[in-house]
């Protein structure tokens, strides 16, 4: 497999200029707030709340967001600072302790699964990033290694 493309970092800034607009959507009810949650994490270094849009996936009761930046994404960082998180999702709202998940096995399984949920999207995401459009499982584990995924687990 080739290295994964650098993404170039306007990328980042255009999607740091459009968080806000999309949590504004996302709260009017406007789509696709039925695949978007909100989350706000508390800025580690500012202590201010920061409310990031981010795709997600249900399981077992817990929410599932990936980091296209792996660990190196600002509202992962504030995470591993500080892990008590609000999620805006569906109409709810709640707190949440959330997991940050590095492991490159358990990343590429959860992959597979948004590649079963949203084939054509995910598919398009990962080639965006350079992974072939075939390709093996340790090519998989590898593109995974660059990322992050983290689970929400609401507070009782």
């Amino acid at each position: 497999m080739t290295a994964p493309r650098h993404i170039p970092d306007f990328v980042w800034r255009v999607m740091g200029w459009l968080n806000p607009r999309i949590a504004r959507r996302f709260r009017s009810g406007k789509k696709p707030s039925q695949l978007v949650l909100i989350l706000t994490t508390t800025g580690r270094k500012t202590g201010h709340p920061h409310k990031t849009p981010l795709q997600y996936e249900l399981l077992d009761d817990s929410y599932y967001v990936a980091s296209a930046r792996g660990i190196q994404a600002d509202w992962c960082r504030n995470i591993l600072v500080n892990p008590l998180v609000k999620v805006e999702v569906a109409g709810r709202e709640f707190l949440a302790q959330a997991e940050v998940i590095s492991d490159p096995e358990q990343i590429a399984d959860f992959l597979e699964l948004r590649l079963e949920r949203h084939p054509r999207m995910v598919k398009a995401l990962m080639r965006f990033e350079g992974l072939p459009a075939v390709y093996s499982r340790a090519e998989l584990e590898e593109f995974a290694s660059h990322k992050a995924i983290v689970a929400l687990h609401p507070s009782p």
